[in-house]
């Protein structure tokens, strides 16, 4: 493969103003690929960013069917992407390669999604309240609602998901569709990758006569505060820590005009194991939760971090069996050197705490990621102890055990927000489960029932957000085609002509879009 110099994305070009040069390198042994990049100087983030402000004046007009088409495109683009790319995804990231196919096919299906929301129109939000000029005491004014993209939005790229979660992922298919020019920010764990999605995405646009600006693209590590911080920018869209995703909430609430950040950053994913769960199958649930806590090395951040149960011969046995399955679990390469000096440090906190203790896994070392097993003391649950509550991003899971059902609602009040809580339960476990339920629902954005948080469907009911740590806004989801209300806004128009009512507010209604509330039946105000 002959060796490149990747330029930066901006306004339908590419740019190489810097010359800090930054280095692809193969995950498992750490040499250098033939891949190398400009890092982005302040001058080159400021004419991305100016870029995507531009676009917008243009892109927000353009129709949703349009629109549609130029997600379709991207889509088909990503698709024609040959064994080629996905041999040199699976070198910058260590993942294996049927991985990195079903994650393409993932990424050109979310896109796909996104155009079928722009074609049925609801995305808009459209209200109309009609006037009433016969009203008493008062007429109402003919008043109409519709919702409209935010403007341009940087997307910061993920290091797990080099596809649907990074470049052409989640957060930049719902900002498009919204009608949102984008600036990514690429993940430097994976350059190489990024160069070919983007591409993809200024092939797509090109075909389907989007505006220069609507998508661009920034390497190096020091680029995000200058983007986060820079005035066109009106929201950003963020997967990874809970260190760099505060960082970025602050920077974008300390500006002058203050913007929205949706980061997913922390989450521990419970799993509750119920009493009749384990007498009918503990053997088999040790079993699951083993492939769960151990799949893709752990760097889901769905991971099911904990484990919970009530004591009980039968949960005795199970942990006895999760021990022993974890302790037979072979080492993994993890997706770059420095998420394995974090895995590793992260161990190494939770050798040190003096109320966990260690059942499963060997001595971490080398240049690969060993699964590892703990138990705490409950009471650092109920205390609300930081360590039991910090993600260790990778193939570790810590199980407590409660006295009884009302420690383990005590130990589950002590939770932070969370992506997902899972209860394992036979039919007589979850009969009785009406109260834990209501506790879960305050904590996490997704409950699961007898299967495992790892795998995230993309579809309209999907929620991928929850409370606070595990997003910066629980009112919102990163998977789904609700994710693309993130980059919206309402607008309200009052006794606006027709003529010059957006198409999905005129009384013909020309895009045939579904209206939400109608002023002749709603009640007149009092």
């Amino acid at each position: 493969m002959p060796a490149t110099i990747g330029h930066n994305f901006i306004a339908g070009g590419r740019s190489a103003g810097g010359e800090v040069i930054l280095q692809s390198l193969d995950a498992t042994t750490g040499e250098a690929l033939p891949y190398r990049f400009h890092q982005a100087t302040e001058a080159e983030v400021d004419a991305a960013a100016r870029a995507a402000e531009a676009a917008y004046l243009t892109y927000r007009q353009v129709s949703p069917e349009q629109r549609a088409q130029f997600l379709s495109a991207i889509a088909d683009e990503i698709d024609a992407l040959g064994d080629d790319f996905v041999q040199l995804v699976c070198r910058e990231t260590a993942l294996p390669a049927a991985r990195i196919q079903g994650e393409r096919g993932r990424t050109s299906g979310q896109l796909r999604l996104f155009a079928s929301v722009l074609r049925r129109g609801d995305f808009y939000g459209a209200r109309i309240d009609r006037a009433l000029p016969a009203r008493h005491p008062l007429p109402r004014a003919d008043i109409r609602q519709y919702r409209i993209g935010v403007g341009p939005v940087a997307v910061f790229g993920a290091s797990n998901f080099p596809l649907a979660f990074s470049t052409a992922g989640g957060d930049t298919a719902a900002a498009l569709a919204a009608g949102c020019p984008v600036v990514v920010k690429a993940h430097s764990g994976h350059m190489a990758t990024a160069d070919y999605m983007a591409s993809a995405i200024l092939r797509a646009a090109q075909h389907t006569g989007m505006p220069n600006g609507v998508f661009n693209m920034l390497y190096g590590n020091g680029v995000g505060e200058w983007l986060v911080k820079h005035p066109a920018i009106q929201a950003v869209g963020f997967t990874g820590s809970l260190k760099g995703g505060r960082a970025l909430y602050d920077m974008a609430a300390a500006r002058p005009q203050p913007i929205p950040v949706f980061a997913e950053m922390s989450s521990i994913n419970p799993v509750i194991v119920l009493p009749e769960a384990l007498k009918a199958r503990g053997a088999k649930i040790a079993e699951e939760l083993t492939a769960s806590v151990t799949m893709g090395c752990g760097q889901f951040c769905t991971n099911p971090g904990l484990v919970i149960g009530i004591r009980s011969p039968a949960f005795s046995d199970f942990l006895h069996a999760f021990a022993a399955k974890m302790a037979d679990q072979s080492a993994q390469t993890m997706l770059n050197a420095g998420t394995l000096a974090s895995y590793a440090k992260g161990v190494e906190r939770l050798h040190g705490h003096p109320a966990i203790h260690h059942l499963a896994g060997q001595p971490q070392q080398g240049r690969q990621a060993w699964p590892q097993l703990f138990q705490a003391d409950i009471a650092l649950l109920t205390q609300r102890d930081e360590l039991l509550q910090e993600e260790v991003f990778g193939p570790t899971s810590i199980v407590i055990e409660a006295a009884d059902a009302a420690e383990l609602h005590k130990a589950l009040a002590g939770l932070q927000g969370q992506l997902t809580a899972t209860l394992i339960g036979e039919d007589d476990d979850l009969a009785g489960c009406g109260e834990l339920l209501a506790l879960l629902e305050q904590k996490v954005g997704r409950v699961l029932f007898n299967g495992y948080p790892t795998g995230v469907e993309v579809c309209d009911a999907m929620v991928h957000g929850g409370p606070y740590p595990a997003t910066s806004d629980a009112r919102g989801t990163s998977v789904g085609s609700l994710a693309i209300e993130r980059f919206l806004r309402p607008v309200c128009y009052q006794n606006c002509p027709d003529t010059l009512l957006p198409d999905a507010l005129k009384n013909a209604n020309p895009l045939g879009i579904m209206r939400l509330l109608d002023g002749q039946n709603s009640r007149d105000a009092l």
